[in-house]
């Protein structure tokens, strides 16, 4: 056992030093241990940004889109957002969670992940809404007066529209969600198999443009639907107006009348009669018009009678009346003159200078100045097609 001289005293400080040094081992510990789960074990934030992006592996897979929606009433609530907003708000629901699924599909992931896809949209849906709805009625508004003299629905119109402010937003919900699914937290998919594009591809290439596509060429029947009687007046003022053709000619006749006794000229009366002729023809539309479309081929067909004379004035001139000392002429005698320059006046109005055909031209060309810009603004790849009702016979 170890002796102390007399005059020794234990340190209180010394044990006091000790502790300390213990405590402050115990702290550098629990800071190692800190940082070690913080900087390099996985699933902190801090870990993760120090092993950079995570990967996370796709295998992509052939899948069809299945929006699932009645083209009629959509077009319906698309024509009148204002009257069918929660229709409208239901519609965006409807439409993006079909663009999800489609996404999850093709990216075949397992029904545990696409259960999450509902939720994850529901936190967006809320202000969602209110960005299609306002975007797409202020859009609509400003367009709707370039087309109210044309239709009185604007389906086609509000189509457009549509495409439009989705466009501008399917991107930025699908690549959130996405990426809030797989939890990538800004990394990178590796995808794998054909057909490879991105989630934001996908939602705008095989979702938004075919249903749009499909909408806008049921609205292209709507409209027209809508706004044929609006054509048909067009047609009818248009072919009443300016359609009409009309000939002007100047023939001269000189006949000579012969007063005969028992077989032989006694006396002679000459006549030269010169005349003004002013033919006009065109269609009589109570006699048959009508108004219809093909889609396939993207052609409205007017469809018209033929053309006939619609009148027909001689306005004759007497140049030359010798009558003989033995008149014998009488008033057919005179009369007969000007009608058969009447039938000569119609007979070269329609063989040589083909009034029938000029008119058709005449017809069509006033058609396609008043309507072509209605046509456009169904399709600009459409069409006006004028027939008439003998070629459709034969």
């Amino acid at each position: 056992m170890a002796a102390y001289p007399p005059d020794y005293r234990p340190d209180p400080g010394n044990s006091s030093i000790f502790g300390k040094q213990i405590l402050l081992l115990a702290l550098f510990a629990i800071a190692i241990f800190i940082l070690y789960k913080v900087f390099f074990q996985s699933g902190t934030g801090l870990a993760d940004w120090l092993k950079g992006p995570e990967k996370v592996d796709i295998t992509y897979v052939e899948a069809d889109f299945q929006p699932n929606l009645d083209e009629e009433a959509t077009l319906r609530i698309l024509s009148s957002p204002e009257q069918y907003k929660k229709e409208f708000e239901s519609l965006v629901y409807s439409f993006n969670m079909s663009l999800l699924y489609h996404i999850a599909n093709r990216m075949d992931l397992n029904d545990s992940l696409k259960r999450q896809l509902e939720p994850l949209y529901k936190v967006h849906h809320d202000y969602l809404k209110n960005l299609y709805f306002n975007d797409f009625v202020e859009l609509k508004d400003t367009s709707a007066a370039l087309y109210s003299s044309f239709y009185q629905d604007h389906s086609n119109e509000a189509v457009r529209v549509f495409n439009e402010v989705a466009g501008k937003y399917t991107c930025f919900f699908v690549t959130q969600i996405v990426a809030t699914l797989l939890k990538t937290s800004g990394g990178q998919l590796m995808a794998k198999g054909e057909g490879i594009e991105s989630p934001c591809a996908i939602a705008l290439k095989e979702g938004l443009q075919p249903m749009v596509e499909r909408l806008r060429k049921r609205a292209e029947i709507l409209d027209f639907s809508a706004s044929r009687d609006l054509l048909r007046e067009k047609v009818q003022k248009g072919i009443a107006e300016l359609a009409t053709y009309e000939i002007r000619d100047k023939k001269g006749l000189d006949k000579t009348l012969q007063y005969k006794i028992l077989g032989y000229s006694v006396s002679e009366t000459n006549i030269q009669v010169e005349a003004i002729s002013v033919i006009k023809a065109g269609i009589k539309l109570d006699q048959g018009l009508d108004v219809t479309f093909s889609p396939k081929k993207g052609i409205i067909y007017v469809t018209l009678p033929d053309p006939v004379i619609l009148s027909h004035e001689v306005y004759p001139r007497v140049d030359k009346l010798d009558v003989g000392f033995l008149s014998g002429v009488s008033g057919s005698d005179l009369n007969q003159p000007f009608n058969d320059l009447r039938t000569y006046f119609r007979e070269d109005a329609i063989k040589n200078e083909q009034i029938f055909e000029k008119s058709k031209a005449r017809v069509d060309s006033v058609l396609q100045l008043l309507l072509e810009p209605v046509v456009k603004s169904i399709n600009r790849q459409y069409k006006l097609e004028t027939r008439y009702r003998s070629s459709m016979q034969q």
